[in-house]
């Protein structure tokens, strides 16, 4: 059985960072996703380094670049690179991030060529979100208010990931069809 020594600590340091957020639109804590991302990555053959990413993957982009040097000096180089290459748009020192709609091209132009460790990461991450429009969706609530993109832009960028995930990660097609099946009922 594989041991995850060094998960405990990657918790308290994702329960910090976040904890004064929340998911978009509710008030439940945001460490619950952070905590179901890494338990997709786990679930799906993921090592240590890959689930403490998936506990600090929106480190960089929600609570500042200054975080880099912690986490590497923390969790080593790897853990570093992989949250790095999971986040879609770091702000600049105003706070700022480039415009949504280039952010997200960018990040499916970087999917389409990041290392497959990179990839389980962030399709679990992309799967925890689909998975909660989906059932918010289920109980009535206009969930694409939420979202800079509205309903359109959302859906797009999910099925544009939907598309690089079921070419890149054929290995994982279990984690994959799920994403399929819960983006078409997203968009249904």
């Amino acid at each position: 059985m594989q041991r995850f020594p060094n998960l405990p600590a990657a918790l308290d340091y994702a329960a910090d960072a976040h904890q004064h957020q929340s998911r978009k639109g509710t008030t439940i804590p945001y460490l619950s996703h952070l905590m179901g991302v890494a338990s997709l990555v786990i679930e799906h053959g993921g090592d240590e380094d890959q689930a403490i990413a998936g506990l600090l993957h929106d480190v960089l982009e929600d609570c500042g670049p200054h975080h880099q040097q912690p986490i590497r000096d923390r969790f080593g180089e790897r853990v570093s690179n992989i949250v790095l290459a999971c986040t879609d748009g770091v702000p600049d020192a105003r706070g700022e991030k480039p415009p949504w709609r280039t952010r997200k091209e960018t990040y499916l132009d970087h999917l389409r060529h990041a290392p497959e460790e990179v990839l389980l990461v962030s399709a679990c991450d992309k799967l925890h979100n689909a998975r909660a429009i989906a059932t918010d969706l289920s109980s009535g609530e206009d969930v694409f208010a939420r979202f800079t993109g509205g309903r359109n832009g959302t859906l797009w960028y999910y099925r544009g990931l939907a598309e690089i995930f079921a070419e890149r990660l054929g290995r994982q097609r279990a984690l994959v069809t799920e994403i399929i099946s819960t983006v078409d009922r997203v968009s249904a």
